[in-house]
């Protein structure tokens, strides 16, 4: 029976990672739904594109928290179940790769970004709070949310190692499973990372809905 435990509790961080927030927060604050707009894409970057900081926020929090969630329980009450680094690293995959293949919604989902910030601060808060920091440093000085986000996938998984033995004790499954969100990450940023090649990246709190319906951040 301890053999089935980590199958559901991967199972349950996918359908809690499936729920995408931008749709539901935008259809309950009676907005027009992210996915009509920008980029399309059902994430707070996209949300804030409509003018509602409290939705973007909203929609940022509750995106991460999806993350967050499920490698805290485990990391809580995981180990007399027999649920430890292991199956941490599979729920924190499993609600990212919810986020962006949700069931719910035609596996039409967003790029990750908040649900992998909250999959690395249910890892550790600092590491949660360096990657974070990282983020906001680079958006403060570029304005590019899109960077932002790559300069963070990078450094994660080199935070996590290069910490080994001295804030935490690293584990290669965890490891892996951010360098796969990384690369995910980064693939879901493709055509960002060309946009911005060519100076062409919209900037942040550069664009409403009504000013530019075409922008594609």
């Amino acid at each position: 029976m301890t053999a089935v435990y980590p199958i559901l509790a991967t199972v349950a961080a996918y359908l809690l990672g499936s729920l995408s927030f931008a749709v539901i927060v935008t259809r309950a604050m009676g907005m027009r739904d992210p996915r009509t707009y920008g980029s399309k894409n059902p994430g707070a970057t996209n949300v804030l594109r409509s003018g509602s900081k409290v939705a973007a926020v909203v929609t940022l929090l509750l995106d991460a928290v999806k993350g967050w969630l499920p490698v805290a329980l485990v990391a809580w009450f995981g180990k007399p179940y027999g649920l430890q680094e292991g199956t941490m690293a599979l729920v924190g995959l499993a609600a990212f790769l919810g986020h962006l293949w949700p069931v719910f919604f035609r596996f039409e989902g967003g790029k990750g970004v908040a649900t992998a910030l909250g999959v690395l601060l249910g890892v550790s808060g600092w590491l949660g709070l360096a990657t974070a920091v990282t983020w906001v440093i680079i958006a403060f000085f570029f304005r590019y949310s899109s960077l932002a986000s790559l300069a963070a996938a990078l450094f994660a998984p080199m935070y996590y190692l290069l910490a080994d033995g001295v804030v935490w004790n690293a584990d290669n499954r965890i490891a892996g499973a951010i360098v796969v969100m990384g690369l995910l990450l980064a693939w879901r940023h493709k055509e960002n990372i060309q946009r911005l090649l060519e100076g062409k990246e919209s900037r942040l709190g550069s664009s409403k809905v009504g000013k530019a319906k075409g922008a594609k951040g």
